[in-house]
């Protein structure tokens, strides 16, 4: 496929930070996109919280089936506005291997917990995982990945403020090492990613929801542009089973959004005259973008989810629990450093120390619930943990 121009080209890519020969079979970005899928961290995705902690239920989403289903929505749109594919799978898929165990109550937690010791950001922590924590080749630590790969996915949401309450020190730290132009937007490619992952999460969460009954279809008559859309699907389909209704009905609500976004971009687009990915940077505002009804409709939907789901009983009381947890362990491990398991005690230096707070971050941002479930148990078990 012919790019756009104002695609960002593999071929003309700014390198990595260790020079490594090009592979003769893959591009840039599909390299980057085969190591983090190839990486230890990305693999752990698939016991980390999306909305339900450890769910019972098979078919939840969880950190690993939301980012595919992140990748998948990006592709489609970088496919229709001629942009680089793989270079927007590659964000997509990466975007969420800092989170914690217990999804967005987990790093609240963390934060709270470290805040004494530098604090927890998500994306920071991506960062650290993608280039120092993955030791898996013989010259470098982390993946190594390509600058643009590296820079949408630390800049993916738009610019990083480099003063005030702006970038975390682990970013400020690595970007002093390998300027990733923070003050600037990133590639369309980038953009394409973040808002792919507001169109699966809105979408994916409401499907959830609806699945796990912790609210009814009756409900959705506080969101109209989505009680509408079942309303039709009903209508179309009278003698439709509930199950294929929902899905049929959120199947149509994410073509909608990906239709709006492609109608918005190419109105952008043509009214800045962006013909390079340089003018992309430095326009001031994304490009890629809801048309402003839609931004209306996806804030209503976010807020109906925001009550019904994210705020519901059943699911507040295992976020709770997972911030208890979470707490526990990195007061635990701070005061006995010596249960760390040996590859992470190694690291550590004094009790209470910077250093030793640093490497219990990153080992327990690292977890799976149910991991931090088990080492929680194991630590109260043995006295390090309160109750």
């Amino acid at each position: 496929m012919t790019l756009a121009p104002y695609a960002t080209l593999a071929a003309t890519t700014r390198g990595r930070l260790y020079p490594e020969p090009e592979s003769r079979r893959r591009s840039a970005f599909q390299r980057d996109r085969d190591r983090i899928i190839h990486s230890t961290a990305f693999r752990r995705l698939k016991h980390k919280t999306q909305v339900f902690i450890a769910p019972e239920g098979d078919h939840y989403r969880t950190r690993l089936t939301h980012s595919l289903e992140v990748a998948q929505i990006g592709r489609s749109l970088a496919r229709a506005l001629q942009l680089d594919e793989d270079l927007v799978e590659a964000i997509a898929l990466a975007h969420d291997i800092g989170h914690p165990p217990f999804g967005h109550a987990g790093e609240e937690a963390l934060n709270k917990v470290s805040r004494y010791y530098g604090g927890f950001d998500h994306n920071a922590q991506t960062l650290r995982v993608l280039t120092e924590i993955e030791q898996r080749y013989a010259d470098f630590d982390g993946l190594n990945l390509s600058w643009e790969t590296l820079e949408g996915i630390v800049k993916h949401n738009g610019p990083v403020r480099l003063s005030g309450q702006g970038a975390p020190n682990a970013i400020h730290a690595f970007n002093n090492r390998y300027d990733l132009e923070l003050s600037s937007y990133p590639s369309a490619e980038a953009q394409i990613a973040a808002i792919s992952d507001d169109i699966a999460y809105n979408n994916h969460d409401l499907d959830d929801g609806l699945r796990a009954d912790i609210f009814t279809l009756g409900d959705l008559r506080d969101v109209p542009h989505v009680a509408a859309v079942f309303k039709f699907v009903g209508e179309e389909y009278p003698h439709i089973d509930r199950a294929r209704l929902i899905h049929e009905a959120v199947r149509r609500l994410i073509g909608e959004m990906v239709e709006d976004v492609l109608g918005e971009t190419v109105r952008r687009l043509k009214k800045g005259n962006i013909t390079s990915v340089g003018q992309i940077r430095a326009l001031g505002q994304p490009v890629v973008a809801f048309s402003e009804s839609m931004r209306e409709k996806e804030r209503l939907l976010k807020s109906f989810l925001f009550k019904n789901l994210y705020r519901h009983g059943s699911v507040t009381e295992e976020t709770d629990r997972g911030r208890l947890v979470v707490q526990s362990l990195f007061n635990g491990f701070m005061k006995h450093p010596e249960l760390l398991p040996t590859q992470w005690r190694d690291r550590v230096g004094g009790a209470g120390s910077q250093e030793t707070a640093r490497v219990i971050i990153d080992y327990i941002a690292g977890m799976t619930d149910r991991y931090a479930l088990t080492q929680w148990k194991d630590l109260t078990e043995k006295g390090a943990c309160a109750v």
